[in-house]
């Protein structure tokens, strides 16, 4: 991270710009500062933020600080604050964070952290302070970062100030003696730094009047800076007044500040007010005089510059104080503060801000135009938030917004509303296809008949209906009327745990599908410029390699990548990228399989591709899994999965992904446990592709628990569902297991699958296993460790082979070498690696990085 300033061009006033500096504050906080976790714990008016922030400023820290609100308790928005405090010390690597959003998932948390890590500079303090911490109630963010403060970082103390203890899980640093607490009886003043602040300021005290003082205020600071305000007017100290102390805090604020500053700028603070964060920008933005923020600096310790956030910073008490005068604005004043704030925060990637603005200015066409920007898979959280503010919006906004008809119906559909959507839908199409024509009139009919018929295609899996496509060309029809062009995010297409949308049931016709498809793509790729480009072709691929017909897979495999790389369709690309590369390890060609990897890798870095990270875990994982480095899978594809920013639909890939991990690991209980799980059955069995493979995972762990009989059973079933489409390749994917499976259902009387089908599923499970050893071996090689290059390329493949469990007589069946052969292959091995046997061969390569220690095998 970059090293942070801590001088400020913030002018100082002479009077009421002179801080004491509390030595003994500066003490407890350097003690404090040695643990993980401080927490500055009191109520308001004692100087919580300013001594932490006096503190901050005197040390070699670098300092990340948040300041809090209610509206952090919106996750994204919370994490917009985040992004932009981190932007304050690491521009770079706050551009990082904002793209994975808030990490709410495994996979989101895991990245995280890591960015957080390789960002760090060794040997140096970081502190990351969180203020007000008591606005957080929502489950989601304390989630977070109660997990975030349980990383044993060695350099990073993480300070919480707040008015009541935080509501996070702290017994674990209790019990490790790892949290340091400061108190109000901390903070308050003592007797002598009382004085000394008087002293500070000028002002004497008498004995007696300073022991009366003191006894009043109890050391509470604020207290103490309304007195000092009111001996300042008395001129006298005789008598600090002790009624005034007892008298209404906000009298004090009246007499002691607000009356003291010219009118504009009272009216400028009432306006400020009306605002959460006050950005220096942003104040520029809404001062009508710019002479006015440097009499505002003018006001003192009320009012302060923040140079960790680029900020002002207003006393809370002062801030109730001019909430109560709001009323001196008219309406229209208050719209305008609104809009302007709205503005600036979109210009500046605070969305959520922004739009909780533009409702409160009534800026609804402004508000719809930013939710454009947002992808078009949004999360339900952030949908229902969208559908709240719509629902509260007054009937003008849909009639001077045709896009608010179309987002209503939007969101209904992203929260899977299908029933209300749907007869929405139908109210609002009725009533404009029968208004006068009009450009607006057609901009709502487009938009909704879109909508209409993206209903009826993701409906379309347990309805087993495909009359869909009359909704999509009456949409490119209005679509053309209308003139309007959409752009951004929203024509981005997302697709579902498979591409092909198809449960396989007796009510469904696949044909009937692949047609409907096929007319629809046209029609939207034209009326939402380029979304779903190259899916009809993704979909043919994706079910040729299912049936085993590879050229046909390939051809179509690349025509669907080059048609969504064309038009920015990002998901359809990486999925055409995941088929290609099985197809590659089908075929052996390590040099495609490069080349589509570094395809693959390079998406990394566009930034309006939402779902990069993920998808790039989850294609990457598969691969490492099925050549043997399953260590290099997303530590969040090996966890339990959480419902994160990705539709449940997308549920299944991660599913098998994690599934295909743990049966590399020879952990079969927990093969079962992820695949009964209720999100996977949710995001697997809608399709006839999920169906299968999830049913093939399960029978090969019936096989090697014992249960042959059992195994056998469920492959017929797995036969069944496969059959009437002819799709082998689930069940050839699985090589050397598949082929055990097949041996012993040929074995089994009573096995009614066909005897050539299961020969010829043995026959190229066999190939694919050893095409599969051919590609981890050129792979290994291409990434060597550091005894690799002593190793043949026959003792790399014995190697890998010996990792996997399999005995002399499997590796020289699959090698078409001879056991002799296969013996003194071992043998040299052994001697190059300074091994007595095969586990400590196993051993000797983990330890130097030849394989990796979850390659292990069960021996």
């Amino acid at each position: 991270m970059q090293e942070q300033s801590f001088h400020s061009n913030v002018p100082i006033s002479p009077d009421t710009g002179i801080y004491l500096e509390r030595s003994r504050m500066h003490q407890l906080l350097e003690q404090a500062v040695q643990s993980p976790l401080v927490m500055v714990v009191a109520g308001a008016g004692y100087g919580k933020t300013h001594v932490v922030y006096s503190f901050a400023k005197t040390q070699e820290y670098h300092t990340v600080w948040m300041q809090l609100s209610e509206r952090d308790n919106n996750p994204e928005r919370f994490w917009e604050n985040c992004v932009q405090a981190v932007a304050c010390i690491n521009k770079e690597r706050a551009a990082q964070l904002e793209t994975i959003r808030f990490p709410e998932t495994n996979r989101q948390f895991d990245w995280f952290i890591s960015s957080i890590q390789n960002s760090r500079i060794p040997r140096k303090k970081y502190m990351f302070v969180y203020d007000d911490f008591h606005f957080l109630r929502e489950r989601a963010v304390l989630g977070f970062l109660e997990r975030f403060f349980n990383i044993p970082f060695l350099n990073i103390t993480f300070v919480l100030i707040s008015r009541t203890k935080p509501a996070i899980n702290t017994v674990n640093f209790f019990a490790r003696r790892l949290l340091t607490q400061i108190t109000e009886d901390d903070l308050r003043f003592s007797p002598q730094e009382m004085l000394d602040y008087f002293q500070l300021q000028g002002i004497t005290l008498p004995s007696q009047a300073a022991m009366d003082l003191y006894y009043d205020t109890e050391g509470w600071i604020f207290a103490l800076q309304l007195a000092r305000l009111s001996l300042k007017q008395k001129n006298s100290v005789a008598d600090y007044g002790r009624s005034s102390m007892r008298s209404n805090i906000f009298t004090l604020i009246e007499e002691g500040i607000f009356s003291s500053i010219s009118q504009d700028l009272q009216k400028y603070l009432i306006t400020l007010s009306l605002i959460e964060h006050w950005p220096l920008a942003l104040l520029i933005e809404l001062a009508p005089d710019q002479n006015l923020i440097q009499e505002m600096e003018r006001i003192g310790s009320f009012i302060r510059y923040d140079i960790y956030l680029n900020a002002y910073q207003i006393h809370h008490l002062f801030l109730e104080y001019l909430n109560r005068h709001q009323q001196r604005l008219t309406e229209e004043e208050k719209q305008a503060v609104y809009a302007k704030a709205a503005r600036w925060c979109a210009a500046n990637n605070l969305k959520m801000d922004a739009i909780s603005y533009y409702e409160k200015a009534q800026a609804y066409t402004e508000l719809i135009q930013l939710v454009y920007t947002f992808p078009l898979a949004l999360s339900d959280r952030i949908a229902e938030f969208l559908l709240h503010i719509l629902d509260r919006a007054p009937p003008e906004a849909y009639t001077q917004n045709a896009s608010a008809y179309i987002l209503y119906t939007r969101l209904l559909f992203t929260l899977r509303k299908f029933e209300v959507c749907t007869q929405k839908l139908g109210e609002i199409i009725q009533h404009f296809e029968t208004l006068p024509p009009s450009q607006f009139n057609y901009r709502v009919l487009y938009g909704c008949y879109n909508n209409l018929g993206f209903v009826g295609l993701i409906s379309s899996l347990y309805t087993h209906r495909y009359d869909f496509v009359p909704y999509f060309e009456k949409g490119h029809y209005y679509s053309i009327l209308s003139n309007h062009e959409l752009h951004g995010s929203v024509t981005i297409m997302s697709l579902g745990s498979y591409a092909c949308w198809f449960d396989g049931t007796e009510k469904t016709d696949l044909d009937q599908y692949l047609q409907a498809i096929s007319t629809i793509v046209p029609y939207i790729s034209i009326s939402m410029n380029g979304c779903t480009y190259g899916m009809d072709d993704l979909i043919r691929a994706e079910l040729a390699y299912f049936k085993g017909d590879i050229p046909k897979a390939e051809r179509l495999g690349y025509q669907a990548l080059y048609k969504a790389q064309n038009r920015k369709q990002y998901e359809i690309e990486t999925r055409a990228i995941f088929y290609l590369l099985r197809i590659h390890i089908y075929q052996g060609n390590s040099d495609a399989i490069q080349t589509l990897f570094k395809r693959l890798e390079a998406q990394r870095d566009i930034r309006e591709y939402i779902n990069r990270y993920t998808l790039f875990d989850i294609v990457s994982g598969w691969f490492y899994i099925q050549i043997g480095q399953s260590t290099r899978t997303a530590s969040w594809l090996t966890e339990d999965l959480e419902e994160g920013e990705l539709h449940s639909l997308m549920y299944g890939m991660e599913i098998l992904v994690q599934a295909q991990y743990y049966l590399a690991q020879k952990n079969y209980s927990r093969v079962l446990d992820v695949l009964h799980t209720q999100r996977s059955s949710y995001g697997l069995e809608y399709f006839l592709l999920g169906k299968i493979e999830k049913a093939i995972l399960e029978l090969i762990c019936q096989y090697h628990t014992g249960a042959q009989v059992d195994a056998i059973r469920a492959l017929e079933a797995a036969y069944q569902l496969a059959l009437p489409y002819a799709l082998d390749m689930p069940f050839i994917e699985q090589g050397m297991d598949m082929g055990l499976l097949a041996g012993a259902a040929l074995k089994a009387p009573s096995c009614s699958i066909p005897r050539d089908w299961l020969e010829n599923i043995r026959r190229h499970a066999s190939t694919y296993g050893k095409q599969l050893m051919i590609i981890a071996t050129r792979y290994q090689q291409a990434n060597p460790g550091p005894l690799l290059d002593a190793l043949s390329p026959r003792e790399q493949a014995v190697l890998f082979s010996l990792s996997q469990g399999l005995n002399r007589e499997q590796i020289a069946q699959n090698a078409a070498l001879s056991i002799n052969t296969v013996k003194n292959t071992i043998s040299c091995l052994y001697r190059k690696l300074g091994a007595v046997n095969r586990a400590d061969a196993i051993r000797i390569a983990i330890a130097t990085g030849l394989l990796q220690d979850k390659d292990r095998p069960n021996i």
